[in-house]
C-alpha cells in the first residue's frame, strides 16, 4: 500500500558516483535511489523555504548562560511576536550555566528567519541554529 514507485535512469561522471557510493553507507543509506530521494526532498524544502508566501516550520536549537541577566525573558518576548507561531519548546539544563533549547517555529519563512537572528543575538546566546523543514506534498 505504498507510493508507486517508477525506475529512470541518469547519467553522472564516474567521480560522483563513487563519491555516492562511498558515503552511502557512512550515513545510513539502503540504496542510491534513497540517497537521490532525499536530496530531492531537500530540494522541495529549500524551494518552500525560498517562497515566503509558504508556511514551513522551522527548528531553532540554541544554547545559551542562564545567568545572563534578562536573557530569557528576552527570549520569551520574542517568542510571542504575533508574526509566528510557537508550537512546542524544549528546555533542557546542561551544566550550572548552560541551557539548551529547542523552539519548532511555524510560519512565513521570513518571519522564522526573523526570529531566529534576533534570538541568536542576544547576549549569552552562545549557539543558534536554525533547521529548515516543511511539509512535503508531493
Amino acid at each position: 500500500m505504498g507510493e508507486k514507485l517508477v525506475r529512470f535512469s541518469i547519467t553522472i561522471p564516474e567521480e560522483l558516483l563513487d563519491y555516492i557510493d562511498k558515503n552511502l553507507i557512512k550515513k545510513g543509506y539502503s540504496s542510491r535511489s534513497e540517497f537521490v530521494r532525499d536530496l530531492v526532498r531537500e530540494m522541495i524544502v529549500s524551494d518552500r523555504w525560498s517562497d515566503d508566501q509558504n508556511e514551513v516550520v522551522g527548528v531553532l536549537t540554541v544554547i545559551y548562560d542562564h545567568h545572563q541577566r534578562e536573557l530569557t525573558q528576552k527570549m520569551i518576548d520574542l517568542q510571542h511576536s504575533k508574526y509566528i507561531n510557537i508550537m512546542c519548546t524544549t528546555h533542557v539544563h546542561l551544566d550550572h550555566n548552560n541551557c539548551l533549547e529547542t523552539i519548532i517555529i511555524k510560519g512565513k519563512p521570513s518571519e522564522i528567519e526573523s526570529i531566529s537572528m534576533k534570538i541568536a543575538g542576544l547576549k549569552g546566546v552562545k549557539f543558534a541554529k536554525l533547521t529548515k523543514t516543511s511539509k512535503l506534498e508531493i
